[in-house]
């Protein structure tokens, strides 16, 4: 049982939809570490989210799997995204998860971590901060952790056994709880 309650809710959202993403992996040790007053939730509708249409966000019924994403944003305090790079880019369903929180009044603003996990990331590290700038999103750069992946064999257990991986996590989301609360002010 936690001691404090739950102040500090987090929508993790991963770029990946490989079932053994070291990604996905790094979000799941995310949940292991999370501080008590922090919860995170992983989304896991991405793959089943229309492609995106501007012309749908014109109509007062968005697609139900968008309009359940948007209302976890709203419910969330901050988002903790961890992607791979994917031929230089974002991956193309990721993108689309992105495309369609473009018009989602309760995105601008929203603290991010970024957590990935590779030693490959040549173009996405830039390109998704600037993707999520250019959505007013506030990237949290302290609360950023990037994890040296020689493979994509990387599993929770092995994350969050090793000591130093398990304190930088750690002390990632700590730092994320901060610029939250600091917000709150």
């Amino acid at each position: 049982m936690r001691p404090d309650p739950v102040s500090i809710n987090v929508l993790a959202l991963c770029g990946s939809l490989r079932a053994t993403s070291s990604n996905r992996e790094v979000i799941k040790a995310a949940v292991e570490l999370q501080p008590d007053c922090m919860s995170i939730k992983l989304y896991a509708g991405q793959a089943s989210l229309p492609h995106f249409n501007p012309d749908l966000e014109e109509t007062t019924d968005l697609p139900d799997k968008v309009a359940e994403l948007r209302s976890l944003v709203q419910g969330a305090d901050a988002l903790l995204i961890a992607c791979p790079e994917y031929v230089h880019c974002l991956p193309g369903s990721f993108k689309n998860l992105l495309d369609w929180l473009v018009g989602c009044p309760d995105f601008p603003g929203k603290p991010v971590a970024l957590f990935q996990a590779t030693e490959r990331h040549e173009y996405l590290p830039a390109m998704l901060r600037d993707v999520l700038t250019t959505m007013s999103a506030q990237v949290i750069e302290d609360a950023c952790y990037e994890l040296s992946a020689h493979s994509n064999k990387l599993t929770t257990e092995t994350i969050t056994r090793d000591d130093r991986t398990r304190a930088s996590i750690e002390g990632k989301l700590k730092l994320l709880v901060k610029a939250v609360e600091a917000g709150r002010v």
